[in-house]
């Protein structure tokens, strides 16, 4: 095969003919997108406009929402425009673009679920020195950490990425993926292997440890209390570690699905398992959190109930 330094497009290999039934993929993903979109966007904006929420553990899942949104909406407009039409290609820029997006959103929800973790064991190991420990201007550095970070690291990736001379151009999945552009190099790509896997770690092992060494002293703390004691333990720390058991599901399985050949995997679950962490989380977080928070769900059903007695 030719060599060339420079691409026009990149094709989207993973995508399958639907037949009549593509207009009907098309409305179900655009639905989830929307509830998606209403569901986080609801959150946030109760988390913003009520003072009874300005509160650290609010403040954190109104930045976890926010990157719900950023993660979908990098994944769901190509989706919906790929569906459709008989070609799946997408440029070069546009490529690098929903990489970073969806990778930098990989980096900072495990970050956030990270910083929540630290929250919650402050709340529950020292809640008579919590105020002091976990400030207003901690609490945004923490976010500002959560979101920069990420963003950066995941920019160098992006820049050792993009002037690799490339022997092909099929990346086999429905969205871009920058492991399969490098393993398309025609040249040794060790500096990016080395780098990407310094990354993989930080992002995700760094955080996971973190989770779990808070989650051990709060688990210690929880057995030695008293029962009102593992009753807010338990309230404000089950939809936090399912969020973390979920999107870690999800981010698992495609790493798998990437490093490894999973043939006996049906080609259609492999395509709806690698979307899994960013189409399920996305609206698996506002409604655990919705739903579990006694503040959220009361201030939800105020919001949203038209019945009488309630004009």
């Amino acid at each position: 095969m030719v060599n060339f330094s420079q691409v026009s497009h990149f094709t989207l290999g993973a995508y399958i003919d639907p037949g009549p039934l593509r207009w009907l993929y098309f409305v179900i993903i655009l639905s989830v997108y929307v509830l998606i979109l209403l569901s986080n966007l609801l959150l946030i904006i109760i988390i913003c406009l009520n003072r009874t929420l300005h509160e650290p553990m609010y403040i954190f899942l109104c930045s976890l929402f926010m990157n719900e949104l950023y993660g979908s909406t990098a994944l769901f407009p190509l989706l919906l425009y790929q569906i459709p039409v008989d070609v799946h290609t997408v440029s070069p820029p546009f490529c690098f673009i929903q990489i970073f997006c969806i990778y930098s959103y990989v980096s900072i929800e495990f970050l956030t679920l990270a910083i929540m973790s630290y929250d919650r064991f402050l709340s529950i190991c020292f809640p008579l020195q919590y105020s002091t420990h976990m400030n207003v201007t901690k609490v945004f550095l923490l976010i500002a950490f959560s979101w920069f970070y990420p963003c950066v690291s995941i920019l160098l990736l992006i820049i050792f990425s993009i002037p690799l001379q490339l022997c092909d151009n099929v990346i086999p999945k429905v969205y871009c993926d920058n492991y399969f552009i490098v393993k398309m190099a025609c040249y040794d790509t060790k500096l990016n292997n080395i780098y990407g896997l310094i990354i993989t770690s930080v992002i995700v092992l760094g955080p996971l440890g973190m989770i779990f060494f808070t989650y051990l002293r709060i688990l210690k703390v929880c057995f030695r209390g008293s029962k009102q004691t593992q009753h807010k333990a338990l309230n404000t720390c089950a939809p936090h570690l399912a969020s973390i058991i979920n999107f870690s599901f999800g981010v698992c399985f495609e790493v798998l699905q990437s490093r490894f050949d999973l043939k006996n995997v049906h080609k259609v679950l492999k395509v709806v398992l690698s979307l899994y962490f960013l189409a399920v989380q996305p609206l698996f977080n506002p409604l655990m959190y919705g739903l579990k928070l006694t503040k959220i769900r009361a201030l939800c059903r105020n919001l949203l109930h038209f019945g009488p007695g309630h004009q």
